[in-house]
């Protein structure tokens, strides 16, 4: 029997939305395998202060990835 867990997991990123759920995805990728998708839930941009040159762009993802069974 196939098993799916889901897990929510939150980025950031300085340059764009695109490169914070390539983040997201590059950390759960280092401890969890058989990433099936994942899914962007949110997007948030956060503007820079005076002082700053920019804003942060957040997305908030849940990542879906197959469990392994240790039968197989």
């Amino acid at each position: 029997m196939a098993l799916a867990k889901i897990i929510e997991v939150s980025s950031s990123s300085q340059t764009s939305f695109d490169d914070a759920v390539k983040n997201a995805y590059a950390e759960v990728a280092q401890t969890v395998r058989n990433v099936k998708s994942v899914y962007v839930q949110d997007f948030l941009y956060e503007p820079g202060e005076a002082d700053e040159t920019g804003g942060r762009f957040r997305v908030h993802c849940k990542v879906t990835f197959m469990v392994e069974n240790a039968n197989d």
